[in-house]
């Protein structure tokens, strides 16, 4: 395996990754990407982390797992590399984009960019099985996920959490709401976009309390 985080984040967390629930969960990674197909591939494990160090954090934008298919996780969560078949649940994403702030729909899956302005693109869980998704499930990364989380809350102030679904919106009880802004509305998946996930403006009233709290908005 080749793994790597950026060095601030490494600092912040490296408590973290001494703990008991750690170690194991490397051991059981090592064993996975030895014998499976393991989603994304081992480089770009913490690739949200090295896109938006600590100290850029504006925004969080939580997911559930990387995506299972061939070619399409590279550790940014909602996110497919460009030239990669956009996901249905990032087109309905573009959508209310789209509709949120009159912008033109993009052709590109890559959220890249969104990384590099503050926008930390993570899942609950950091890793999976080809065409299995939630193999990954209650293996440690909901507990590291937690603890990033946390720490976010802890030592920043007027972040924005946007956390789309149920599953996200478990993990806003590890969230300050006294210091930071939490954006909820059903997930954007075919399967629920219709019952509030459309017109729920995310990305204006992500930016409208950036601005107020005189930080630079995402240009999204």
């Amino acid at each position: 395996m080749n793994v790597k985080i950026e060095n601030s984040w490494k600092r912040e967390l490296d408590m973290e990754f001494q703990k008991p629930y750690f170690i194991k969960l490397v051991q059981f990674l090592k064993k996975e990407y030895n014998e499976c197909s393991v989603f994304p591939q081992s480089s770009l494990i913490f690739n949200a982390f090295n896109r938006c160090v600590f100290g850029d954090v504006k925004v969080v934008i939580l997911g559930q797992d990387p995506y299972h298919g061939i070619g399409q996780a590279h550790g940014l969560s909602f996110s497919v590399p460009s030239g990669v078949k956009i996901p249905r649940s990032l087109i309905n994403i573009f959508k209310e984009l789209k509709s949120d702030l009159k912008l033109d729909m993009p052709t590109s899956g890559d959220l890249s960019g969104w990384s590099d302005q503050g926008v930390l693109l993570l899942n609950s869980i950091l890793t999976v099985k080809r065409s299995i998704p939630g193999s990954h499930q209650m293996q440690g990364w909901e507990v590291f996920t937690d603890a990033v989380i946390e720490l976010i809350s802890r030592k920043k102030r007027n972040v924005v959490f946007i956390l789309w679904g149920a599953y996200a919106g478990k993990k806003g009880l590890k969230i300050n709401k006294d210091k930071h802004m939490i954006v909820t509305s059903p997930h954007p998946s075919p399967f629920s976009a219709n019952r509030g996930f459309f017109g729920s403006r995310p990305f204006s009233r992500c930016n409208d309390y950036l601005v107020l709290n005189k930080k630079e908005p995402i240009k999204w």
